[in-house]
């Protein structure tokens, strides 16, 4: 159920349109659409202003075609899939031809919130080009989010004079993104100059020894800049998603 058909169907029992057991009985719907193959959890956008995402790999591109009709079609918020093959995003834009695929972000935007209709900025930085599909992700499911987003590229440790000399862009957003694999020691130097809230995203880019990314994530868990918060590897959704709820929360 959206908000706006909670919104009239108490309207209606305000006015006498609708009476408290035909109410009852329409709020007894159980939150979920059953797709046979999928599960949808239709009240999600009324519990938290949004719907469920759509996780795209190893799904088929008929499923996720198949969850997105439904999702556009019951909600009014934004709809994304993450991670999104090639084959699959063809497939969504052949059905949805004013979707917005982001090809480097592997994201495709079926429905996006008007721009800059939440309050606050998002500055995502990114330590070196290798990781720039995470922080795509992160940019732009911030973006479709409704989120103004600046972006930092390709300023890593090794060249410390890079981000030194871009620091007062720090100074000047509400909530930062860092995005960074190898030894992931950006997370802690942007956590000792910026006052905003750091999220840190750990990237599976290195070399052996940096086991995928846990090296990076480990490394950004043990940040002597205290207060930062970490997501899993690789996860620039999950990051954008956590900046959201927090500029949601201050509006």
């Amino acid at each position: 159920m959206r908000p706006e058909e909670l919104r009239a169907l108490l309207e209606d029992i305000r006015a006498g349109a609708t009476s408290p057991d035909d109410a009852v009985s329409a709020l007894r719907r159980l939150p979920i659409e059953d797709l046979g193959f999928a599960q949808l959890d239709t009240h999600r956008e009324l519990r938290q202003g949004l719907p469920e995402a759509i996780y795209a790999a190893s799904k088929t591109s008929k499923q996720v075609v198949a969850i997105a009709r439904r999702l556009v079609q019951t909600t009014t918020s934004p709809v994304l899939a993450t991670r999104v093959p090639e084959a699959t995003a063809s497939a969504l834009l052949e059905a949805f031809p004013e979707a917005a695929h982001h090809h480097d972000a592997s994201l495709v935007v079926l429905r996006a919130a008007t721009p800059k209709s939440i309050t606050g900025t998002v500055t995502v930085v990114c330590a070196g080009t290798s990781d720039v599909p995470v922080a795509q992700e992160a940019a732009q499911t911030a973006t479709a989010l409704g989120v103004e987003v600046r972006e930092i590229t390709d300023v890593g440790v090794a060249g410390l004079h890079r981000l030194l000399s871009v620091q007062s862009r720090l100074h000047e957003t509400d909530v930062v993104i860092v995005v960074a694999g190898m030894e992931g020691a950006l997370a802690s130097l942007v956590g000792g100059i910026a006052a905003a809230p750091v999220i840190a995203v750990p990237t599976s880019v290195g070399y052996g020894a940096s086991f995928e990314g846990l090296a990076a994530l480990l490394a950004m868990l043990n940040s002597c800049a205290a207060g930062i918060t970490v997501t899993n590897i690789d996860n620039g959704f999950g990051a954008a998603l956590a900046a959201y709820r927090i500029l949601r929360g201050r509006s």
